[in-house]
């Protein structure tokens, strides 16, 4: 067991000797930036004041030589080896919202395109999913991997949950949805997960891209502003294959 101190917080927290830094952190509710959670994006990166690390398996391209010589780090991957004093930020927005593990049923598959589709999946009757417009939901496969997508439906609209998907030709998941899945079919999933979610303390424009499937938790972000208000100025950019345009408010 070792303690993390997190600076300028000062909030500190302990970690088992398997877990890493972002794991411990979110277990014990303290929400730090992240991502992909597998070293590939960098977006939970931070530095290394005092101490030592394990700094895991990463992509160099999210951290470079010279960065790890900085004192940088990916906390999504790094393992403390002792006591240590880090650099990172909170994000006390997605604090309060806890992180279940549900079951669902599949309610509707609507094909959209010929390599996408739209899943909306049902909740127990007594369960509703609540989230932060632009966070994501990661399933749980039966042989222990798991499969990320963004909500596309906004918060308040939780009567169903809304994925986009894309089919990856030889994905062992989306193979399925094109394939196998129906409606009623029963799946496991974790979530909310995620730390893309509108900053509401700013009162700067937002600029917001979204290409492909990529553009459901764009999707849930605006229906979100849009129902509560927020006035700040928005331009949204959206591409696919067939068109690209640029909408402003």
């Amino acid at each position: 067991m070792h303690r993390v101190t997190l600076q300028p917080s000062g909030l500190q927290f302990e970690v088992e000797d398997s877990e890493s830094v972002l794991v411990a952190a979110l277990r014990q509710g303290y929400v730090l930036p992240y991502g992909c959670k597998n070293g590939a994006c960098g977006s939970c990166k931070g530095k290394l004041l005092e101490g030592t690390l394990d700094y895991g398996v990463y992509q160099k391209k999210a951290l470079p030589d010279e960065e790890k010589a900085q004192g940088k780090a990916l906390f999504c991957q790094a393992k403390p080896l002792g006591d240590v004093v880090i650099e990172a930020r909170t994000i006390g927005a997605a604090k309060d919202i806890p992180v279940k593990t549900l079951p669902c049923r599949v309610q509707t598959l609507r094909r959209l395109a010929e390599d996408v589709m739209v899943l909306q999946l049902k909740l127990p009757a007594n369960e509703r999913l609540q989230f932060l417009a632009g966070q994501y939901l990661e399933f749980l496969l039966k042989d222990g991997s798991r499969r990320s997508f963004s909500m596309g439906n906004a918060p308040h609209a939780d009567e169903l949950v809304e994925l986009h998907v894309r089919r990856v030709i030889g994905g062992q998941f989306t193979d399925h949805v094109f394939g196998k899945m129906k409606e009623r079919d029963i799946l496991r999933f974790e979530g909310p997960l995620g730390v893309f979610f509108l900053r509401e303390e700013s009162p700067k424009p937002v600029v917001l891209v979204a290409s492909g499937t990529g553009f459901a938790p764009i999707k849930s972000l605006v229906e979100d502003a849009l129902r509560r208000g927020i006035e700040r100025p928005m331009t949204l950019t959206a591409g696919a294959s067939f068109a690209c345009r640029s909408i402003s408010r």
